[in-house]
């Protein structure tokens, strides 16, 4: 009901998931109560796992329940004007919620509906866990296809002859019919199959072969990567192109937080660093040094190394909350000396720079999106190696033993003052990379890009992926950097989709999506030890010539 009256269900009335089917705003009505029958089903199956009518009486009657809501907003809504309160609750509305029909013959259908759908759920909830996964996999890629229709058209369009094989799966509006029933049996087909595991099995055979086709996979994976820019299109590449950059300073900030433990939310710092230092040595509107993008880059990773070597100095001694505030306030230092008045003449101030210079490779200037995300694949690459050189070797378990217990680390003989300069130095050193890379993307920088929000998005990513996790990093970028990218089709209800899956994913993976596998065990043991119940008192004699003891029992 909640996505009823915000408007959502309305507003993708029109959008069709299945051409003269269904609708994305049916989806939006019908799926809240499919997810009710499901999980009635399976908490029911929880207390009663034998008894398959109680688990399907429990489905359909939290589907029931819910479709008597949406009735009872219809008859409330024909008595009385909702929309002084709920400016939503229009007719178009109970249009949708009736289903076409007209009042009071359309008021049964939206229970009658969640019945159906909540039955249809609890049904698939006590199907076999391979074919229901598979059948919830499958319904997902169906709506996700459906609902993206026109962004895949827009792509599939630029692959030439190929385009007319796989544009008949889509109709004017959605996928058509016969391409939804594809799209289902392709999912849910690929879903078996992987369940099924007969790869694994086939490669256990020949296990003098894994290591060829290890190689052929990273090979085949390589080509894709290398292709992605030109196949996705520009829309895509510049999805691909901020992910990129968001990936390049979480490394740096998974080293400093997730590999040292020290809580960093002045990061945006050095990103801002690495930008102006690219503008002021790039940019002939200053005209102090006009030096091309290969020149100068060396130069602008020295200041942001310096910068992180400098805001390391005076926090060495500094933990948990006080170095968060302080770190924070660095950044804020940066942000205000870059709009102030006294470094205009060299910053630009509010103007910020523009006609920062742009890589090139000979006479090739690297200008577009798809040209830049090579810089952006090779700069990610490095770092990554870097970053997983670096997690086992001496420096990365110093740096781990800093951050669980600091005065036993020290103890052991691990130094903590080069530990977190070389921490800091190196977040650093990623963060003006990605810096350097923005501003030549954009050839321009001004102050707005570098608020604190950068800084915590960077680290809400390593959050989502797993803290500590190198491809956690990657995953995390994808979903937090990427998805707002994606759910461009859901227009002004963006942001509110946006957080609901972000807190799906933290309620499902709590841990991070791809977590780093000793921060998992960790929390798996935890979660696995037993309670240990308290043992009884055992009653303490009491002398009886105690001399705390005076008369009448007071002590």
């Amino acid at each position: 009901m909640l996505l009823s009256l915000v408007g959502m269900v309305v507003a993708f009335n029109q959008r069709a998931i299945v051409y003269k089917a269904i609708t994305m705003g049916q989806v939006l009505l019908l799926a809240p109560l499919a997810l009710a029958g499901y999980i009635a089903a399976r908490r029911m199956a929880d207390r009663f796992p034998q008894s398959p009518g109680l688990i399907l009486l429990a489905g359909g009657g939290a589907g029931l329940i819910g479709g008597a809501v949406i009735a009872a907003l219809l008859i409330i809504g024909h008595v009385i004007n909702l929309r002084a309160v709920f400016i939503n609750a229009s007719p178009a509305l109970y249009q949708v919620l009736m289903f076409g029909r007209e009042y009071p013959l359309g008021v049964g259908l939206p229970v009658l509906a969640g019945l159906v759908v909540s039955e249809l759920s609890a049904g698939v909830f006590l199907l076999p866990p391979r074919p229901r996964s598979a059948i919830i996999q499958a319904a997902m890629w169906v709506v996700l296809i459906g609902l993206l229709r026109d962004l895949l058209v827009t792509v599939i369009n630029l692959w030439g002859p190929i385009a007319t094989w796989i544009r008949w799966l889509f109709a004017q509006s959605g996928l058509s019919p016969v391409g939804a029933v594809v799209v289902f049996g392709i999912a849910s087909g690929l879903s078996l199959w992987r369940s099924s595991r007969p790869a694994q099995a086939w490669l256990n055979r020949f296990p003098a072969q894994q290591r060829w086709i290890r190689w052929g996979v990273l090979a085949l994976s390589g080509v894709i990567l290398l292709a992605l820019p030109w196949v996705l299109g520009s829309f895509f590449s510049e999805i691909l192109d901020n992910v990129g950059l968001y990936i390049l300073m979480g490394l740096g900030l998974n080293i400093v937080v997730g590999f040292a433990g020290l809580l960093d939310l002045g990061y945006v710092a050095f990103y801002a660093i690495g930008a102006y230092s690219m503008g002021v040595l790039t940019s002939p509107e200053l005209g102090f040094f006009n030096l091309s993008y290969w020149q100068a880059l060396p130069i602008a990773l020295a200041i942001a190394v310096l910068s992180g070597v400098l805001l390391g100095l005076p926090v060495l001694k500094m933990r948990g909350d006080y170095l968060a505030i302080v770190t924070l306030g660095f950044g804020e230092i940066i942000r205000l000396l870059v709009l102030s008045d006294w470094l205009r003449p060299y910053l630009g101030g509010s103007h910020g720079i523009q006609l920062i210079a742009r890589p090139r490779i000979g006479p090739l200037e690297l200008a577009t999106q798809q040209q830049l995300y090579y810089v952006i694949l090779v700069s990610c690459l490095i770092a990554g190696v870097i970053s997983w050189r670096l997690k086992d070797s001496r420096l990365g378990r110093a740096w781990m033993a800093v951050r669980e217990d600091q005065d036993v680390a020290q103890a052991l003989g691990v130094n903590p003052v080069t530990t977190k300069l070389l921490a800091f130095a190196t977040g650093a050193l990623f963060s003006g990379l990605s810096g350097t890379i923005f501003a030549a993307k954009l050839g321009s920088t001004i102050p707005g890009d570098f608020g604190f929000l950068v800084s915590i998005n960077v680290l809400a990513l390593i959050i989502i992926g797993g803290m500590g996790s190198i491809p956690g990093v990657v995953v995390g970028a994808l979903a937090l950097v990427g998805l707002p990218g994606l759910l461009r089709e859901f227009a002004e209800f963006r942001l509110l989709v946006y957080g609901a899956v972000l807190m799906a994913m933290m309620l499902m993976r709590p841990e991070g999506l791809w977590p780093e596998a000793r921060r998992q065990l960790e929390l798996h043991e935890e979660a696995a030890m037993p309670v240990e119940e308290p043992l009884p008192a055992s009653p303490v004699p009491i002398p009886a010539f105690s001399s705390t003891v005076r008369d009448g029992g007071e002590s």
